[in-house]
């Protein structure tokens, strides 16, 4: 069925609303119905859940949008030209210069008139309408001495026509029936796009292994899903509209209305043991009511362990070789050399560079080009997991072990790496203890998982990275002297993008022809200029960084030729400053404006961690290095 209805209150109205219908092609979008007043009343009732938007004028459009208040209504205006053409009319009716014209109008059709009237020598009188049935009222009040003419909607002028009067119908012209028809195409796709969303958002819901639920601001349950309810043992129908402390007591919900968020609470409910998170749900600066998630412990373990077994039956493959490694400089080149050496021999190595330099794709082509290809690649962002995590994640447990533990306990990372290599990323940022554990697996080649009493033998090569200078870090009694030199075997440094400059405009063409396919773009061009702007860029982010400045660059460039002018803008844009620091240690106030950009990140993605991280050109795990550093806190709310 048509999303957009054209009630016509007239004849008139209605030929002229088909033809420009037709004019604008909306005939398959558009159903065109000929009522009034009370009648259009009743029939937009009808049309209230099949109907997207509706189109009309004047005292019926009045009506409606005061008698249906779940549909919109455009209302097709009557312009300046409409009522100029309608006092031109009643000049030429009555044949008088300055007929005394009486306007029965609702206040949707009388603005400004007294103005036009003056400007075209109407000696105007307005009766102001507050609904239909003052139109008789108004009717026998007017005089024949002092009207010579009545103007206003049908009802008007077919009243005035019976009591003896002239009179003239306020008609629309093509343009403003024009203007209200696209107007009401724009809300029918705007209610299309957010029906489409409430039903993904409601299948995201209905279908979640997750139980939710939803209060608003007065704690009533709105939203109770499938998973609430096999997981409570209770019925939808039961809980909706009820006080939520009614049906969950335990929990702190009014903590959460004062802005606090409450993660990890495990209640025992009907022999089962679920973990609750609840959040408050924000609306710009106001708490309009708040989520809450919850699942079963026991079914989170048992995913865990599905898991860990199909990535352990994938062996953690790389994808990626020394040919993926990009550049053409003496310096990378130098690099990926160390890198193809350091391959064929199967001693521990430990990479050096700056976030955003390609440290994993140094470790996967080494591991990808070694005696160990055909093994397991095992990734380890030490930065990422917590470090009362970490050793549990490293080297496994068993039943038992500590509280919340599987009962057939878990391997630990080390032991998934059998045979393979496992990668040790941001190893600077592991607490001292899992340092300790960390050098007696590197030193005795096996492991003992966490509650156990035997040690399980391992045949792992270590690859481990940085970017920080690991001898300030051992210095400052923060990273254990004898580990760095177990760790440091072999090394490679690899550049950062300042010190390889000549590979900017190579990486810059490279991620320009491929972010053009991907987003089917057509083909974007940057002038010499514009590359001596990006050369002349510091680049923290290195080479990450760069690349997602070339992916926006493409997404939202406006023309195919990028000009010098266009870069410095584009440079200066969400955070890229174009301030060309020199290679020196970083200062304070460097200091002081990487936290004040991490905030501004922050704020802008709504605490969103990765969407934060991509603005600022870094990975998730460095960002949330940078807050531990900053001592920023994150506190998180659905929106």
């Amino acid at each position: 069925m048509s999303k957009i209805a054209f009630i016509a209150p007239d004849k008139q109205l209605f030929l002229q609303g088909r033809r420009v219908i037709q004019e604008l092609g909306l005939q398959g979008e558009v159903e065109i119905y000929l009522a009034r007043l009370s009648r259009a009343v009743k029939l937009a009732n009808k049309l209230e859940s099949s109907c997207d938007v509706i189109v009309c004028r004047g005292g019926t459009a009045r009506l409606i949008t005061d008698s249906v208040s779940r549909i919109p209504l455009v209302e097709i205006p009557i312009t300046g030209q409409d009522l100029a053409h309608a006092f031109y009319k009643s000049k030429k009716a009555t044949g008088l210069e300055n007929p005394k014209v009486a306007m029965l109008a609702f206040q949707n059709m009388k603005n400004d008139v007294e103005i036009l009237a003056d400007i075209l020598g109407i000696n105007l009188s307005i009766y102001p309408l507050d609904s239909v049935e003052d139109i008789p009222t108004y009717i026998e009040q007017l005089s024949s001495a002092e009207t010579d003419i009545v103007i206003g909607g049908m009802k008007t002028t077919t009243l005035s026509l019976r009591k003896g009067f002239k009179a003239i119908p306020i008609e629309s012209g093509n343009s403003a029936v024009r203007t209200a028809l696209l107007e009401a195409k724009k809300i029918s796709l705007g209610r299309k796009i957010e029906k489409e969303r409430s039903q993904t958002v409601k299948a995201l819901i209905d279908y979640s292994i997750q139980g939710i639920i939803s209060i608003n601001r007065n704690k009533k349950v709105e939203v109770f899903n499938h998973a609430a309810e096999h997981l409570l043992k209770l019925k939808r129908q039961e809980v909706l509209g009820k006080q939520i402390d009614a049906v969950m007591p335990f929990l702190p919900i009014k903590n959460c209305f004062g802005g606090e968020e409450h993660l990890g609470i495990i209640k025992k409910i009907k022999n089962k043991s679920l973990i609750f998170n609840i959040a408050p749900i924000r609306v710009e600066k106001d708490i309009i009511g708040a989520m809450i998630t919850f699942q079963d412990i026991t079914s989170i373990q048992e995913m865990e362990a599905k898991i860990r077994g199909e990535v352990l039956s994938r062996k953690f493959e790389t994808r990626y070789t020394f040919s993926d490694i990009l550049g053409h400089s003496k310096e990378i080149c130098e690099a990926k050399r160390i890198g193809q050496t350091v391959s064929s021999v199967d001693a521990t190595v430990l990479i050096f560079g700056e976030s955003g330099t390609g440290k994993e794709l140094f470790a996967q082509s080494i591991h990808a080009e070694s005696l160990r290809k055909n093994g397991p690649f095992v990734a380890v962002n030490c930065a990422a997991i917590p470090p009362n995590l970490l050793e549990s994640e490293l080297f496994g447990y068993v039943e038992g072990a500590f509280t919340g533990a599987t009962r057939k306990g878990k391997q630990g990372l080390f032991e998934m790496a059998h045979r393979g290599t496992i990668f040790l990323d941001e190893i600077s940022e592991m607490d001292t203890y899992g340092q300790s554990r960390l050098l007696r697996v590197l030193q005795e080649k096996q492991v003992m998982r966490l509650g156990d009493n035997k040690y399980i033998p391992v045949d792992v090569r270590v690859i481990a990275a940085t970017n920080k200078n690991l001898l300030k870090v051992v210095e400052k009694g923060e990273f254990r002297e004898d580990l760095l030199y177990r760790l440091k075997v072999l090394t490679i440094n690899i550049p950062p993008l300042r010190k390889r400059k000549s590979d900017i405009r190579y990486l810059a063409q490279h991620f320009l022809i491929y972010y053009t396919n991907l987003y089917q773009k057509k083909n974007i061009e940057i002038t010499e200029k514009a590359y001596s702007q990006l050369t002349a860029y510091e680049w923290k982010g290195n080479v990450r960084e760069l690349m997602h400045f070339i992916e926006r660059l493409v997404v939202i460039s406006k023309n195919n030729v990028v000009s010098d002018q266009d870069m410095k803008e584009q440079l200066n844009e969400n955070g890229f400053e174009t301030n060309y620091i020199g290679e020196e240690a970083e200062t304070n106030n460097h200091l002081q404006s990487e936290k004040e950009q991490i905030l501004l990140a922050l704020t802008e993605t709504h605490s969103n961690i990765s969407q934060a991280a991509k603005l600022l050109g870094i990975d998730r795990s460095t960002l949330y290095r940078k807050l531990r550093n900053y001592e920023i806190e994150i506190k998180k709310a659905y929106k």
